[in-house]
């Protein structure tokens, strides 16, 4: 692949670019922060749409993996796309979309419509996703110093956002028309203002033949690598930390969201603090240290499982995980011989992998053993990503 396909920034961007830094920046960032809404706003009435459609857990458990399934089978083709169109043109015709597949899931009036739709959520998500990191990565370019870390805080603001929005539907007893309906006006309102604000980069030159399906460099399988550990992370805390607090910690049932709602406090407010900490000790370190967070943070709840301590713990996984996966697609997506999108598909399609895999892998090893050691097996992760790291010349 030609190195010009790479989405980068032209050396003039500062005289080309209509718009000032801030502004780009502001744009960019109100993007991640929509898309951070639309999910959380899916995610607040599962327990309205099972009830709704009389859903056994098993069977919402089967069906809720399509959503996943659909990003997944699509990464290649959203690194394509975005290769050939530029992030801009994708990422401004996807977000539409990505609204309208909210808006479906609220017409569902039968089980099998459900996986249908979140496969059409998943499908146009992971469309948003690629071409929003790879937009991120050329504004971040044209920014000049890191903000890619900062840009991943304003998701999860927008999944804090979207959650407190899901809960004031609710006790306005709003439909789920009403309710996805509002968030999608809100991000097409959004889209109309913001997106002559993004960074069309360099004009893409890409053959048009390039195949969609490409053996990935070996720098790229070791980051897609590092991004599977923290995602595996991810995951764990976000479906097993309720649990943990509940069985092992053996929190009071007013406390049992503790440790969740600590982990992602910390997680959040890391990503806005990380750019500045980026910008000082350099990606490198602060990926070692990340990884060490981690399973100092792990250590400490798996050795301490008391309320105090475990929220500690919690916390500094949280800590821990905030910077890397942002990290990791600023690092890829400025890979001199692979398209900006096409790299950060690649390191996320085996990052994904984490997020599908931690979970269950959790409740294997609980089901055969405790869930501390579950818990201590992901704390080994963090060792994992410090000790790779220390091996990839590629990361300064």
């Amino acid at each position: 692949m030609s190195q010009k396909m790479n989405e980068t920034v032209p050396q003039n961007a500062e005289i080309n670019h209509p718009y000032g830094k801030k502004r780009t920046r502001l744009a960019v960032s109100l993007f991640y922060y929509g898309q951070g809404v639309c999910f959380a706003s899916w995610a607040s009435r599962i327990a309205d749409i099972k009830s709704n459609l009389h859903l056994s857990d098993a069977l919402l458990g089967s069906i809720l993996l399509a959503l996943p399934l659909g990003q997944l089978i699509t990464m290649p083709l959203s690194g394509k796309l975005t290769a050939t169109y530029g992030s801009k043109k994708i990422l401004t015709f996807a977000t539409p979309f990505y609204a309208l597949a909210l808006v479906s899931i609220a017409f569902v009036n039968a089980g099998w419509q459900l996986p249908v739709a979140l496969l059409f959520f998943g499908i146009s998500g992971n469309l948003c996703n690629i071409s929003l990191n790879t937009q991120a990565v050329a504004a971040e370019n044209f920014y000049g110093k890191p903000i890619m870390s900062s840009f991943h805080g304003s998701w999860s603001l927008g999944m804090f956002s979207g959650a407190l929005i899901g809960l004031l539907m609710m006790n306005l007893q709003a439909g789920l028309f009403t309710h996805f309906a509002v968030v999608a006006a809100l991000t097409w309102l959004h889209i109309s203002i913001n997106h002559k604000f993004l960074v069309k980069g360099s004009k893409p030159t890409a053959e048009k033949k390039t195949k969609i399906f490409v053996k990935p460099p070996s720098v790229l399988v070791q980051l897609g690598i590092i991004a599977f550990c923290s995602m595996a992370t991810e995951g764990a805390m976000m479906d097993w930390s309720g649990v943990y607090f509940k069985e092992i910690v053996q929190a009071p049932a007013r406390w049992v969201i503790l440790g969740y709602a600590s982990y992602a406090a910390t997680m959040t407010f890391g990503r806005f603090l990380g750019d500045r900490a980026i910008a000082n000790y350099g990606r490198k370190r602060m990926l070692q240290v990340s990884g060490i967070i981690i399973s100092v943070g792990m250590a400490i709840s798996v050795a301490f499982p008391y309320l105090i301590s475990a929220t500690i713990g919690f916390m500094l996984v949280g800590i821990g995980v905030s910077v890397i996966i942002p990290m990791i697609y600023s690092i890829a997506g400025n890979h001199q011989k692979v398209p900006s999108s096409v790299a950060i598909a690649m390191v996320s399609s085996i990052a994904y992998f984490g997020f599908l895999m931690g979970p269950p892998l959790i409740g294997y090893i609980s089901e055969l053993s405790s869930l501390k050691y579950s818990y201590a097996l992901i704390g080994c992760f963090g060792i994992l990503i410090t000790a790779m790291v220390s091996k990839l010349s590629a990361i300064r």
